[in-house]
């Protein structure tokens, strides 16, 4: 899968991302060539999954009918929300220009809903 596409301005662009599983049907993606995060657009599917090279969960991204990121779900250290070195399960919306709001902890109704995709996070 291409980052921003699979075919721009006449040329094939070269694979960034590789799917490495698949968790309840959202593909999980591996970045290449030192890619580190997810995509900022979707191509076909509506969601993506990072996982830890540990296996358990990183990061979700949720994209909408046009394809462009709308929600982000982490697990990772958040100062912003819990000022340890541990990690924080946490939220961030996006908009059309690519503007992430604030760190936002995830309430408990959000986290029993995408329960199935926290891997190795939630007890």
């Amino acid at each position: 899968m291409g980052g921003r596409g699979t075919f721009a301005a006449g040329k094939n662009v070269e694979y960034r991302y590789k799917t490495v599983g698949i968790i309840e049907t959202v593909k999980v993606l591996q970045g290449l060539g030192g890619l580190h995060g997810l995509p900022e657009e979707a191509h076909s599917s509506q969601a993506y999954i990072k996982l830890k090279p540990n296996g358990t969960f990183h990061e979700m991204r949720f994209y909408d009918k046009d394809h462009y990121l709308t929600l982000e779900i982490a697990y990772h250290r958040e100062p912003r929300i819990y000022k340890s070195d541990k990690p924080v399960l946490h939220y961030h919306t996006y908009d059309r220009n690519f503007k992430r709001s604030p760190a936002i902890k995830m309430p408990k109704a959000m986290r029993k809903h995408f329960r199935k995709f926290l891997k190795g996070v939630l007890k």
